[in-house]
């Protein structure tokens, strides 16, 4: 059956003509053939699979079956046309799953993702199939192919032989068995996860706002209104609530309450904790990677990575944790003499960290970000990151009001090119609600591509802000505004992308490599001229005072000893927990425990992710053994913003072509490693994030 068919056949085999047609099944006929969201059902996902299942089986099977010589052409290029509706409905649903989910598509995601597993284990353990991508590899110095076919060949071979295409029957059988568990518990973590967090708030009252910015207690009376409790106000475990509300305010008892529940998602012994889940998907993953001949999953995933070895991330992280966490206990001591200052009888605990943290921001440096968030209004942050990459390649920006979307808080915005050609769809959704999981991510309904004609990519940011409400816009904090340009700098490298074959469009690159886009973009977002020309008084359309905009500069190095032992901390955690035995885990608190003591963990500091909120890691396997990639690619993107800095114009137009050619619009095409040495003519200095941090500083100076 072919993609555009009308007949959906269900799992009896009987066409249900409820069904029928089924907008997932049909040729789309909206503005740039975007998927119709209001027309999709969550009743049409299951059919819709079936039908991209047994299409994309035949159509491996036809390569598997085909009795000419293996080639280029008839292998490797017939598998990147193959799967095209099974990628367009997995698009459609995941992006439904984690941005506006509801208990229909979270029932069908429990039966999708074993379906997923159970679908592509006897695809990528297919012997004949590795066969004819192994001869091909074997021999692929005499093909002619051109470098990106050649980085195309070798991905794939590599792809096949660690999915366990060369294991024997018995192993394969075993993997099969593994691969589905794990999608089940991957599903089941971030489900539970969801659930915790949409179950608990807190309430505060007019009695309990001392401290709080107005524009804080107006996102808390949305939050509200948007659980249908109007007329009150909330306190959620979304970061844009959560990191906020302990920064500003006085109750110190309602800020331990908060802040407690914040880190015991997915750990309260109830129907959604999520520690089981853990210990079965570590013992799982230790099995996999020995059958795979690895002795532990970290040396597994990492050699599929720029670091390569756990010992080549352990020794990053060790380099950064020893300063800060020398700057982290300092600050910490001056944090309690603040308390003391005030009359505190107390001990400084984790809750207590970011209020007083942001007392002593405000006297070394005069600043805190109450202050400067009245100047960050999200619209004009979505102007300021859409103008940079106008400036830096030439790409401008449309919003449409007839591409459909799936909630009506969601903007969608035509890229085009220099030329003023269509480039992409960039879909905006920016906005926090209990149908949406926390964090923020980017991902796309569509990839780049040239395979088949020039395909125009779909890219998508989800973020979680607070909405304004009473006629207010939504307000960011520094973090929020360097948030939105993160995930938009990952945006860029889905849309700039301007590759051949699909699996290397975009963000299909090492994990250690696809942060250093997002993150080489945060620079912009802090810099003067961009500041100055978009930074604006929410109601007086005043620009940023200089003096405001000074002392932000000056304290943006401020804190930086905390923010960084709760992030590598968190990466140490997740290499122990893939490179020890799976049984030494058995107790998860305890081996978190047993962790952070041995690294020297502050008491006062928690981990950004403890382990049964740790999505990252365990909603799925992508950064598994990799969360230390963002601190990789930020020595990376500290050094490659200096590139911009040493030629005296931050968006210097020779630095922003070497930028669009070797990172942005390369995809997966270029080894990674050869793409930075292009674009910055050398290794990263090792030194340039510790600098940029002010870890090299004395604390006063930072």
């Amino acid at each position: 059956m072919s993609e555009t068919s009308n007949a959906v056949v269900a799992s009896n085999g009987l066409e249900n003509p409820l069904l029928k047609p089924n907008p997932l099944l049909e040729a789309w006929t909206t503005p740039f053939e975007t998927p119709p969201f209001a027309e999709i059902l969550p009743e049409h996902f299951i059919p819709a699979f079936e039908q991209a299942f047994f299409d994309h089986s035949a159509e491996v099977a036809a390569i598997v079956n085909d009795p000419a010589t293996p080639d280029f052409a008839n292998t490797i290029t017939a598998l990147e046309r193959s799967g095209k509706l099974l990628g367009r409905v997995s698009a459609v649903f995941y992006d439904l799953v984690s941005a506006h989910s509801n208990p229909k598509l979270l029932e069908i995601d429990k039966e999708v993702s074993l379906r997923q597993a159970r679908h592509w284990n006897p695809i990528m353990m297919n012997a004949v199939l590795f066969g004819r991508i192994a001869a091909l590899h074997d021999n692929r110095a005499t093909l002619g192919l051109t470098a990106e076919q050649m980085r195309l060949l070798e991905r794939s071979y590599n792809r096949f032989h660690r999915s366990g295409a060369g294991l024997d029957d018995v192993a394969k059988a075993r993997m099969a068995e593994i691969n589905e568990r794990l999608a089940s518990l991957g599903t089941s973590f971030s489900h539970h996860l969801l659930a915790d967090e949409q179950d608990w708030f807190m309430e505060i009252g007019e009695d309990d706002t001392d401290g709080l910015p107005s524009s804080f207690v107006a996102a808390a009376k949305a939050a509200a209104e948007e659980r249908g409790m109007a007329g009150r106000a909330i306190i959620t475990t979304s970061r844009s609530s959560m990191e906020p509300f302990l920064k500003s305010s006085t109750r110190r008892d309602l800020r331990e309450k908060a802040y407690k529940a914040f880190i015991e998602r997915g750990n309260n012994g109830n129907a959604n904790d999520n520690n089981d889940v853990i210990v079965e998907i570590l013992a799982l993953r230790e099995e996999t990677a020995k059958l795979l001949g690895f002795p532990t999953f970290a040396a597994y995933r990492l050699e599929d990575s720029m670091a390569k070895t756990p010992e080549a991330v352990r020794g990053l992280l060790e380099r950064v944790w020893k300063p800060a966490r020398e700057r982290a206990l300092a600050d910490r001591d001056a944090l309690q003499e603040l308390i003391a200052e005030d009359g505190g009888n107390f001990k400084l605990a984790a809750w207590d960290w970011r209020f007083y943290a942001e007392k002593l921001r405000q006297r070394r440096a005069n600043f805190d970000d109450a202050a400067i968030k009245p100047y960050l209004s999200l619209d004009n942050m979505i102007a300021a990151s859409f103008d940079t990459a106008t400036r830096l390649f030439g790409v401008t920006f449309e919003e449409r009001k007839d591409v459909p979307v799936w909630h009506p808080d969601v903007r969608v915005w035509e890229v085009k090119d220099a030329h003023g050609a269509h480039k992409a769809l960039f879909y905006g959704d920016y906005f926090a609600r209990t149908s949406k999981r926390s964090g923020a991510w980017m991902t796309s309904l569509r990839d780049q591509q040239k395979l088949d004609g020039d395909i125009a990519p779909l890219i998508l940011n989800v973020c979680n802000f607070s909405k304004g409400t009473d006629g207010q816009p939504s307000l960011l904090s520094p973090d929020d505004a360097r948030t939105l340009f993160h995930e938009f700098g990952h945006g860029l490298h889905g849309m700039m992308s301007n590759v051949t074959y699909p699996s290397l469009s975009g963000t299909s690159v090492f994990t250690d490599f696809v942060e250093l886009p997002s993150q080489l973009y945060e620079h912009w977002q802090e810099q003067p001229q961009v500041l100055r020309q978009f930074a604006k008084h929410y109601q007086t359309g005043e620009p940023l005072p200089d003096d405001l905009l000074k002392r932000f500069i000056a304290a943006r190095k401020f804190n930086q000893g905390f923010a960084t032992v709760e992030f590598v901390s968190s990466a140490l955690i997740d290499l122990e927990f893939h490179t020890q035995p799976a049984s030494a885990s058995a107790d998860v608190a305890a081996f978190e425990k047993k962790e952070l003591e041995k690294i020297g963990m502050p008491a006062e500091i928690s981990l950004r992710h403890r382990p049964t909120q740790f999505g990252h890691i365990f909603s799925g396997d992508h950064y598994a053994s990799g969360y230390y990639s963002y601190m990789w690619s930020a020595v990376m993107d500290a050094d490659a913003f200096g590139a911009f800095e040493e030629a005296g114009n931050i968006f210097d137009p020779a630095v922003s072509k070497r930028l669009l050619d070797d990172i942005y619009s390369s995809g997966g095409s270029v080894d990674p490693e050869q793409a930075y040495i292009a674009f910055r003519g050398r290794p990263p200095a090792p030194d340039a994030l510790l600098r940029r941090r002010g870890l090299l500083d004395t604390p006063e100076a930072a």
